[in-house]
């Protein structure tokens, strides 16, 4: 059995929200606690997924301000579409 180190921490909810957790909890035979927890790591896992996002989209925007390489429209698109279809494409090849 795996022992993960946890810290202890405080939040403090308002009366609506602590009644929602509980009823939650009791609905999923699960602790308050659990449900917070899950709850927690969701929202955390979700929000790095969505900075990684923000970092490569500002990275992919400062390499095409640097080499002015880039896809059209129309060729993402014809790309985009056959991906729709099933087919196992490469994208579109970038040029200046």
């Amino acid at each position: 059995m795996t022992t993960v180190a946890a810290k202890t921490v405080s939040v403090k909810l308002d009366d609506g929200t602590h009644a929602r957790v509980k009823r939650l909890a009791g609905a999923r035979n699960r602790t308050a606690h659990w449900i917070m927890r899950e709850a927690i790591e969701r929202y955390v896992e979700r929000e790095e997924q969505r900075e990684a996002f923000r970092e490569a989209t500002l990275a992919a925007w400062q390499a095409y301000r640097d080499t002015g390489l880039h896809a059209t429209e129309q060729e993402a698109e014809v790309w985009l579409s056959r991906l729709a279809q099933g087919e196992d494409v490469e994208p579109p090849a970038c040029h200046a």
